[in-house]
Formats: C-alpha cells, sequence, structure tokens
C-alpha cells in the first residue's frame, strides 16, 4: 500500500516521500506523505537512518536533516538512505504516539499491509528498507518523558559475529555512556525486527526532554557521521575516545525488571542523583510526593541493583506504573562480546 517515486538502485542523490494512504472525514483520498532522502554512489554498504520512531524526539530528525542536505553523492560509498521523521504525523503533532491510530511505531513491527498507518509504515520497512539495508541506525532520545545521559544503545543479540559488528558501530558514536537494555513494555520493536533479519542495528538515546543543549546535538551529529565512516558509507577519518582525548565509554547495561524502577503510586516526582551518578543498592534514588496530602512523608524509590543513574522521568508530575529511573550496571566489552 506504501507507494514512492524514489529509485532505490539509482546513484546519485533523490528527494521524494513514502506516501501512506489514509482515509480521514474530509478525505477520503488522500495520503501521509513521509519525507525520504537517499544518496548512492557506486559499491559499498546500504546504510539505513531513521528518527521519529516517537515524533517528540528531536534530535535525530534534526541530525539526519542536516545531514541529508549535506551529503554530496561523491562522499557516499554504497547507498544512505535517510528518513528524518518516520512517525510523521507524531512528529507533527510533537507527539509520541501517532495522533493518527493511537499506534507506538516501536512496538508495531513487522506491520501489515492494510493496517493503520502506522502498521503499513512499519510493514514497508520490514517487507522493503530492511532487506536492502546492511546497517540499521535508529536515533531515539527519552523524548518528553524521559531525559537520558546521552548514549548509544543496542540489544543483546544472540549472534556473536552480529552482537560484536554492533558493539563496534555503537562505540563509534563516542559517546560518554552506551547502553544494553531489555524490552520489559512489549514487543514488536523496530530494532528487534531489523535483528531479526540479521543486520548490525545500532540505536540511541541522545539526552531527552523538550530543550535539547548545544552538546547534545554535537553529540548526535558527530556521532552519527563517525559511526557512518566507521561504516564504510562515507569518506572520513574515524575517531576514536582516545584520539579526542577523552576517557573509553562507559558500557552499561539493565537487562532485569529490577533495574527499571517504575512509581509505586501516583504523586509529584523528586530526583534525588544527578544522571549519570554511581548509585549503591539500596540507595535512595528519588521520591514520590503525595499531591493531595502534602503532610504525609514522600514515598522513597530505592535502588534495586548497583549501577549508574542512566535515565530518569522528566515530567514531575507522575502516574503509579511509569518509570521512574533506570539503573545500569557497568559491564566489560570483553563480557558483551561472550568471550
Amino acid at each position: 500500500m506504501v507507494v514512492t517515486s524514489i529509485d532505490f538502485g539509482k546513484s546519485g542523490k533523490q528527494q521524494g516521500f513514502l506516501q501512506v494512504p489514509y482515509s480521514h472525514n474530509l478525505g477520503g483520498w488522500a495520503n501521509v506523505f513521509i519525507p525520504i532522502t537517499v544518496v548512492g554512489q557506486g559499491h559499498g554498504p546500504t546504510v539505513l537512518i531513521l528518527a521519529g520512531n516517537h515524533g517528540d524526539e528531536y534530535q535525530g530528525q534534526i541530525a539526519i536533516m542536516k545531514l541529508a542536505r549535506e551529503l554530496d553523492p561523491e562522499r557516499v560509498k554504497g547507498r544512505i538512505i535517510l528518513i528524518p521523521s518516520l512517525n510523521f504525523p507524531a512528529a507533527h503533532a510533537a507527539t509520541r504516539l501517532s495522533p493518527l491510530d493511537g499506534m507506538n511505531m516501536n512496538r508495531a513491527f513487522p506491520g501489515q499491509p492494510e493496517g493503520p498507518v502506522t502498521s503499513q509504515i512499519a510493514h514497508f520497512l520490514t517487507t522493503v528498507l530492511f532487506p536492502l539495508a546492511d546497517t540499521v541506525i535508529d536515533i531515539h532520545s527519552g523524548g518528553r518523558s524521559m531525559e537520558f545521559v546521552p548514549c548509544s544503545t543496542m540489544h543483546l543479540v544472540a549472534d556473536r559475529a552480529q552482537r560484536a559488528r554492533m558493539l563496534a558501530a555503537m562505540l563509534a558514536w563516542n559517546a560518554d555512556f552506551a547502553f544494553l537494555y531489555a524490552d520489559i513494555a512489549g514487543t514488536g520493536l523496530l530494532p528487534v525486527e531489523a535483528e531479526n533479519q540479521g543486520k548490525l542495528v545500532v540505536t540511541t538515546e541522545m539526552g531527552g526532554g523538550e530543550a535539547v543543549p548545544a552538546e547534545v546535538h554535537r553529540i548526535t551529529q558527530n556521532g552519527l557521521r563517525n559511526v557512518l565512516i566507521h561504516l564504510g558509507a562515507i569518506e572520513g577519518r574515524e575517531h576514536t575516545r582516545a584520539s579526542l582525548g577523552k576517557p573509553p565509554t562507559i558500557l552499561t547495561q539493565a537487562l532485569h525488571r529490577e533495574d527499571y524502577l517504575l512509581a509505586p503510586e501516583s504523586g509529584i516526582f523528586e530526583i534525588g542523583l544527578d544522571l549519570g551518578s554511581k548509585v549503591k543498592r539500596g540507595q535512595t534514588v528519588g521520591f514520590i510526593h503525595h499531591l493531595e496530602r502534602p503532610d504525609r512523608a514522600p514515598e522513597p524509590l530505592v535502588a534495586q541493583s548497583a549501577g549508574y543513574l542512566i535515565t530518569m522521568r522528566a515530567p514531575c508530575l507522575t502516574q503509579q506504573g511509569d518509570c521512574v529511573a533506570v539503573i545500569a550496571q557497568p559491564v566489560s566489552a570483553r563480557a558483551l562480546r561472550g568471550n
């Protein structure tokens, strides 16, 4: 059902749209237009770069729009497919979920060819774009719900060779932290579908919130370019943390449910530690204050594991069951490789 004028086998630079059928009260034959840029030149890897999986996450959308304007086909070795705002209706509305169908793009895979708009987009990626790609880069931030230490991320895939390639690409982002995460909130994730097709998958959590500091934009944009150089997709000299005069990336993982602190009741959330801080097991990370009963002592939120505070809830007003913090344990590259 999704159509495009883009010729994915053509060299040079093309700007077009993915057109997704959509009917609404005032438009029976309407389409959702999703901008896409393809830059190709000669032989080399195909890299699919995505942002706006969640519409309120703009760091990656800005990075991809800038890269799409700047990329010269002469600099590309292979093919780069850039979609800055994958869930375009959500990006336009500044919402995490699509306002057209209420779906979460990152729970919609593998999708359906004649389903809601979000499901159609997921199906097009699953059946058309992922098979074309060698690498899938999916840039996230915490959006309006979470604030992360800027970090590159990945899943702990079972295939050791695939995992090693993903680890190397994740580290090429040169962020201070790298983070391996678990899927505690359901199935249907975009990265998992790409991983299951054997792709090298790199994801990120580049800060969060509505106001994005310039430093977070720099980490996002410089990291993306460095990963593309690392992959051999564009010309340039790859930088390492050492060459930049920085200490090694801190590798962390949160693979157990107890690493994800959920609000035991509703109220106003107060974080008690700085992002990136070391946390001891049993340490109080924050508090839930009772809006209707200010005379009650706040409910403490206690770390169930030791590690680093990798993310916290951004809005203070919190509902019971919301994730308010994640504690990620340090891990070695050797352990991640399974050596």
